[in-house]
């Protein structure tokens, strides 16, 4: 039929009482009158109601092909809602296959003088904008929006696979009143279902029937399974600080085609286990057949490897030569497109094009090598089998029988440094044989940054000297992928606006070109709102510029992870030489706190001679990933970081 999606099964164990109708066009004056949502006040816009529909059309051309109605109404409270007055609705095109969105109701409603205003959706409004080659998106802009509004919009998915059904969310970051989806699937089809998300939805499954013209112009009957989902009262999903994807945590609803059974025909499964899913993955002449070829390298690898005997020593010169040879074309998924062949020569490639590649030269040099399928961290988290659930492929060599994390697609990675977006928890590792394993993604050992500084005070108060900061790991890939590219002036134009009121020269950077060594910054700096001079006495932070001032973490409670990407270590060792004139009154005394299960630690202590202060504080977070379970205890740590962070140094004037 078609390409099709797997997805692990979801076994329902009640059924629910059906919820009342939602529709459109019945817009009141108490709708457009209210102010604020009773349950979030604070919420520029509501969703009052959302509402898909996917069934089954048949053509004889196609088969079986989803289309799906979604219908929304959205209450605008205030300017902060305004950008839910516009809708943006992707779908695939390419050359080969595509779906269509057609918008069949688009009107804003506003209150006037009492009487309810009706402004439809003119041509203007609406639009088809090209994503890339193969996905587009239609757009429309509400017309007539105020504060008050409300707005309705439907529209229609029709689609040519049947591999998957349109994920549905039925929460977003405002509020939602009420949301529902229903599927009516011939039972031909029996797809898993998959829930995200804290909250379970109300279930009612009934049947129908249906009806189609065959091939030989008879018509066939079949039973239909309905199933409608719905939730009420959900609250907005706020996307704090440290957040992998507030995806994996809202409440939504994905559909996988798990078997077909038409008749006459042979049941077909498209399984539901790890083990089929890369196994026919592996198959696929755009993954397995790309890694057999190997001729169009040969002799540029026989050529790198002379005089190489260790596989460390392999790994690294045909790592940095693929990485160095080739450009990412920034087109994610585990598919060659143009081929490993015609991206060697063009150096230029997606990621399965560079990856793959890859591999098959690490296996070419004699090295256990093998794919790792990944999901991204905006393709949200692989929990369940299934084709869909990755979007990415790296590589992974094993020696002294451990795997080394490998992927080309970026300049700045190092063996086990991947880019952060293919940090998402688990991979799976795909053998020839087609078996598997899951591989952890996550880095366990610790990212380091070392800041180390000399400074001077003056009677006034103002601070001058110079700062040492050392980047690894991690630490320096990040600084390398979000600084490349940056002229000089324009990098110290964010460093003075991130640490206000500083002045930076002679500034020198080492190491920024080269991958695999620790990136250094130094420079010289002066700073005058680092302490306050108030009558005989001045107040010093003793971390100078260098402290935090507020906790990332305000939520009294936390549904999800926090996630640092990874374990990491702040040092710092600060050198304040008093001003003339001027004693030591007082000094913060030395703090050392950890949290439960060693997930993290702050040691804090100064020391003086009577004429410098040495500083020295060290930040340990020892896990890349907090559970919610110990948001608590992690909110509190910062709490008492930033506040030790932040006591000062009395001196005073002799």
């Amino acid at each position: 039929m078609k390409l099709i999606k797997f997805a692990a099964l979801l076994l329902f164990t009640g059924f629910y009482a059906q919820a009342q109708k939602y529709e459109l066009g019945e817009v009141t004056i108490a709708e457009l009158e209210e102010k604020s949502h009773p349950l979030e006040p604070s919420a520029g816009a509501a969703i009052l109601y959302s509402k898909a529909y996917t069934r089954m059309v048949y053509s004889q051309n196609s088969g079986f092909d989803p289309i799906t109605e979604v219908e929304m109404k959205i209450k605008i409270y205030s300017k902060e809602g305004y950008e839910w007055a516009n809708k943006a609705i992707a779908f695939y095109s390419s050359d080969s296959e595509r779906e269509s969105v057609s918008i069949s109701k688009a009107v804003t409603y506003n209150l006037v003088d009492g009487a309810i205003k009706k402004t439809k959706l003119k041509s203007d409004g609406e639009f088809t904008e090209t994503v890339n080659k193969y996905w587009k998106q239609k757009k429309i802009m509400m017309p007539d929006v105020k504060e008050g509004s409300i707005i309705e919009y439907a529209y229609t998915i029709r689609s040519p696979f049947v591999s998957t059904l349109p994920e549905w969310r039925f929460q977003e970051s405002i509020p939602v009143n009420h949301s529902e989806f229903t599927t009516r699937i011939p039972d031909y089809y029996t797809y898993n279902v998959n829930f995200r998300g804290f909250h379970a939805p109300k279930i009612v499954k009934t049947t129908g029937n249906g009806v189609f013209n065959s091939l030989q112009s008879s018509k066939e009957t079949y039973k239909e399974n309905i199933i409608a989902y719905s939730l009420d009262k959900l609250p907005s999903m706020k996307d704090e600080h440290y957040v992998n994807n507030i995806d994996n945590y809202t409440a939504g609803i994905e559909h996988e085609l798990a078997m077909t059974m038409f008749p006459n025909t042979m049941t077909k499964s498209y399984s539901i286990s790890w083990e089929d899913v890369t196994k026919t993955i592996y198959e696929f002449d755009s993954f397995g057949d790309e890694l057999k070829k190997t001729g169009y390298f040969e002799n540029d690898v026989k050529a790198l490897l002379a005089g190489a005997v260790n596989p460390a020593e392999k790994t690294t010169i045909l790592f940095n030569y693929v990485k160095n040879r080739m450009n990412w074309n920034k087109f994610t998924g585990y598919s060659c497109d143009a081929g490993v062949k015609k991206a060697y020569t063009d150096k230029v490639g997606n990621v399965a094009e560079i990856n793959l590649m890859l591999t098959a030269m690490l296996r070419y040099a004699g090295l256990n090598a093998n794919p790792v399928l990944v999901s991204t961290r905006n393709n949200k988290i692989a929990l369940f089998p299934a084709r869909t659930a990755f979007n990415y492929v790296i590589a992974a060599v094993e020696i002294d029988g451990k795997n080394i994390l490998l992927d080309a697609s970026t300049k700045w990675s190092q063996p086990n440094i991947l880019p952060v977006r293919a940090i998402n928890w688990h991979g799976r590792l795909i053998r020839k044989d087609g078996t598997s394993a899951d591989i952890e993604l996550t880095p366990q050992s610790i990212s380091k940054e070392v800041i180390n500084m000399i400074a001077t005070l003056d009677k006034d108060g103002k601070v001058s000297g110079k700062a040492r900061d050392q980047y690894f790991d991690y630490n320096a890939y990040m600084f390398r992928e979000n600084y490349t590219g940056y002229s000089q002036e324009s990098y110290l134009e964010k460093l003075e606006k991130h640490f206000k009121g500083i002045e930076i020269n002679d500034y020198k950077i080492s190491n920024d070109k080269e991958a695999d060594k620790p990136l250094m910054e130094e420079y010289n700096f002066t700073h005058s709102s680092v302490a306050d001079v108030i009558g005989d006495k001045m107040y010093v932070n003793p971390m100078l510029f260098m402290s935090q001032t507020e906790n990332p973490f305000k939520q009294e409670t936390r549904e999800y992870p926090v996630d640092f990407i990874f374990p990491h270590q702040d040092k710092y060792t600060i050198g304040i030489n008093v001003p003339e004139g001027y004693t030591i009154e007082s000094i913060p005394q030395p703090l050392n706190i950890a949290m439960e299960d060693n997930l993290g630690s702050f040691k804090y202590n100064l020391v003086s001679n009577g004429k410098t202060i040495q500083v020295a504080v060290t930040v340990d977070f020892n896990a890349a990933s907090v559970g919610a379970d110990h948001y608590a205890t992690l909110k509190s740590f910062y709490q008492k970081v930033i506040e030790k962070q932040n006591e000062k140094i009395v001196l005073k004037r002799m």
